[in-house]
């Protein structure tokens, strides 16, 4: 497949995504493979992807780059994580379009929509099941290089495993958000979706908030009270119930907004049901604290001039040309193509 037919592939997905709503059976086939894959949130996750595929977007985004117009005699073995639905779609979009081959290693949590996805692109062009491989139980071979996303004990073993292979490894990190205190109202409920939507699984959702000393924290509570039916979800329930349960046995200072956990902890990652704060004095301070966690962070949200922040509301809508850790994928396979 060319270049030409590649991107007109990803704009086939595209369409179909944007049209899907929540009647489509494969939603619901999915839902019951991981629970915290709901409708609503598959379909937030779709409908983005489908404003991404464009023709447009993809060429101007593909263009900064040499890629071959032509396929690559290559195969990218892809590990993908399952926290969120299709998080791992990024890298596959990006070695499609490169026109490399490509061997999918899902989760065991997000089988089902990578699966149809890839339906999908055979139906749109039935040459791409030769190009395209998913391998659930089977090891890995055949390779001639690696995208693996994992927690962080999982990226030492990818290390090792993947020694003498070009590698593009990412681990564990977390989003923060940092409130100057003159945030507008729809600033901040735009914030609560940075925090919540997905449940908070992603590394794109922010599991902290840095607040300015005299902030009322409780004003932030009161906008993140429109995911407050999450309590009816059984996975979430449960996850809050219990860290409500550790945080009381051991007397641990925390607010309890009755379907989440606000709790003050110097610690970024969350457990999923509670939000960590912690209080700063000065931009200094923050700058700092950035420095010292800059390894640990995929995202900063916030309205102050800070490098490499984003707006509120955005955390969970990153465009094509937004990588994972920073590091650009597109980048890493157009160096394979010489090494």
């Amino acid at each position: 497949m060319n270049y030409s037919q590649r991107v007109e592939v990803l704009t086939y997905l595209g369409d179909i995504f944007k049209e899907i709503d929540e009647t489509h059976p494969i939603l619901y086939k999915a839902q019951v493979q991981n629970a915290w894959f709901t409708i609503p949130n598959q379909i937030q996750a779709l409908h983005h992807w489908g404003s991404l595929l464009e023709k447009e977007h993809l060429e101007n985004w593909l263009q900064k780059y040499t890629i071959s117009a032509h396929p690559i005699d290559k195969t990218v073995a892809i590990i993908m994580a399952g926290n969120i639905p299709l998080v791992g779609l990024h890298d596959l979009i990006c070695a499609f379009a490169c026109g490399y081959k490509a061997i999918l290693k899902p989760s065991s949590e997000d089988t089902v929509l990578l699966e149809w996805v890839l339906e999908l692109m055979i139906q749109k062009d039935s040459f791409i099941s030769n190009l395209i491989t998913i391998v659930k139980d089977k090891k890995l071979s055949g390779f001639d290089a690696v995208i693996a996303t994992g927690s962080n004990n999982s990226f030492r073993y990818f290390e090792y495993y993947f020694k003498d292979k070009p590698c593009l490894l990412r681990k564990n990190r977390n989003s923060i958000a940092i409130i100057s205190g003159n945030e507008t109202e729809q600033e901040l409920e735009l914030l609560s979706d940075d925090i919540l939507s997905y449940f908070g699984l992603g590394c794109r959702n922010v599991s902290k908030v840095l607040i300015p000393e005299g902030f009322d924290i409780k004003v932030l509570i009161q906008k993140l009270e429109k995911y407050n039916t999450y309590i009816h979800h059984h996975k979430f329930a449960n996850n809050y119930t219990y860290h409500k349960a550790i945080f009381l046995l051991n007397l641990n200072e925390h607010l309890d907004a009755g379907f989440l956990i606000i709790k003050q902890d110097e610690k970024i990652a969350a457990p999923i049901g509670v939000l960590f704060y912690d209080i700063y004095n000065d931009m200094e301070s923050v700058k700092t604290y950035l420095s010292a966690n800059k390894e640990a962070l995929q995202c900063i949200v916030t309205h102050l001039p800070i490098v490499g922040a984003i707006p509120f509301g955005s955390s969970q809508k990153p465009s094509l040309d937004t990588y994972a850790d920073g590091i650009d994928t597109i980048d890493f396979l157009c160096k394979l193509v010489t090494s």
